[in-house]
C-alpha cells in the first residue's frame, strides 16, 4: 500500500486563533507565497462580527516561528468598494513577473451575493484594488503567473443561484487583468455517488511543472451528516490550460484529524495556497473553518503518481 501523498505536519495546526494578536473568532484559508526570503502567508480572519479580513503572517521554514502582523494587513472597504460590505475571503496569491507584482485574487461578499476581486501589491503593506473582476456568484479564483497567446488566464467557479444545478470549474482568458472572456468550462462534478459529486471549485493556484499546470481542487460530497470536503488532484496542459489531462479519480486528501473534522464548519479542509521548497510542496490549508494545517508532499512522487494512474486508465 502507498504513502498518502500529502503528509501532515505533526505539530498540526500551524497556526490558530491563540496566534493573533487580537481577538477574532477563527483563522483558515490562507494564500501562500515568497517574499523577501519568508514562507508568507495571507490569511483569512473572521471577526467575531462574522465579517472577514487578511492578516499576513511569515516564517523562515513555513513551519515555526510565525511572525503575525499587529494589525489587520487587509480590511474590507464598502464605502469605496460596496460589494465588500459583508467582507473579504479566501486570498489566492500569484506572482506576476511580468508586471513584477503579486495579484491577490479574493472573493469579496457583497449583498448581492459573492464574486471574484483582485488586488495587486509589490509590499503587502500596500494594495491596489481593481475592484470586482466577475460578477456574481462566483468565487474560487486564481491567476495563471503568465499568458498564453498574449492573454491572462483565469480558473473561477461560478455558482448559480439554483442550489439543484452544479457549480463547474470554469476557464477565461483576458488581456488587461480586468476584462474576462473566451469563457470555458473546465471541469464539472461528476454524477452520482463520487467524493466530488455536489459541487467542484478551485483550491491552489496553477503551478508549473514539467508534466503541466498542476493544481488541486476540492470536491464536495453531500452525505446525511452533511457536505465533505476533500482534494483532488488536476493536471493541465502547458501551452493550453483549456485542455484538463489528468483528473484523480480518488480524492487524495481529505478531514481525519480532530481539527479537520470539527469548527465552525465540521469535515473541511479547504487550501488557497502552497509553495514549492526544492522538490518540496508546503500545502496550507483551513481546517473546519477555523484554523491552519501544513501537509507536505513530493513534486517527483505526485508525477509518478499521476503518470501510474494515466497508464492503469489506457490499460
Amino acid at each position: 500500500m502507498r504513502s498518502e501523498l500529502f503528509r501532515r505536519y505533526q505539530k498540526n495546526p500551524v497556526i490558530d486563533i491563540s496566534d493573533l494578536p487580537y481577538s477574532a473568532n477563527a483563522v483558515f484559508n490562507a494564500g501562500a507565497t515568497f517574499f523577501k526570503g519568508d514562507i508568507l502567508l495571507l490569511m483569512r480572519v473572521e471577526e467575531k462580527t462574522g465579517i472577514s479580513h487578511f492578516l499576513c503572517a511569515r516564517s523562515k521554514d513555513g513551519m515555526k516561528n510565525w511572525i503575525i502582523e499587529k494589525k489587520p494587513t487587509l480590511l474590507p472597504e464598502p464605502l469605496i468598494y460596496p460589494e465588500e460590505e459583508f467582507g473579504i475571503e479566501d486570498p489566492r496569491i500569484t506572482y506576476l513577473e511580468e508586471i513584477g507584482k503579486w495579484a491577490v485574487v479574493y472573493t469579496a461578499y457583497s449583498r448581492f451575493g459573492p464574486l471574484v476581486s483582485l488586488a495587486l501589491t509589490q509590499d503587502f503593506e500596500h494594495f491596489e484594488k481593481k475592484g470586482p473582476i466577475l460578477p456574481p456568484e462566483n468565487k474560487d479564483a486564481a491567476l495563471f503567473p503568465m499568458r498564453f497567446d498574449g492573454k491572462w488566464a483565469l480558473i473561477h467557479r461560478p455558482s448559480p443561484r439554483d442550489r439543484r444545478a452544479k457549480a463547474n470549474m470554469w476557464i477565461s482568458f483576458g488581456l488587461d487583468l480586468k476584462y474576462w472572456g473566451d469563457h470555458q468550462v473546465l471541469m464539472e462534478p461528476r454524477e452520482g455517488s463520487w467524493w466530488d459529486s455536489d459541487r467542484i471549485g478551485l483550491s491552489t493556484p496553477p503551478l508549473k511543472t514539467e508534466r503541466g499546470w498542476l493544481l488541486l481542487y476540492h470536491g464536495v460530497k453531500r452525505t446525511v451528516s452533511g457536505a465533505i470536503y476533500r482534494l483532488g488532484i488536476v493536471l493541465l496542459d502547458l501551452n493550453n490550460p483549456r485542455n484538463v489531462i489528468f483528473r484523480s479519480d480518488e480524492w487524495v486528501f481529505g478531514p481525519e484529524k480532530s481539527y479537520e473534522l470539527i469548527g465552525d464548519v465540521d469535515k473541511v479542509v479547504f487550501p488557497c495556497g502552497w509553495v514549492m521548497v526544492g522538490d518540496e510542496i508546503k500545502l496550507y490549508y483551513g481546517s473546519a473553518d477555523k484554523c491552519i494545517g501544513l501537509a507536505t508532499a513530493n513534486l517527483k512522487e505526485i508525477l509518478e503518481w499521476i503518470e501510474s494512474n494515466q497508464r492503469g486508465k489506457k490499460g
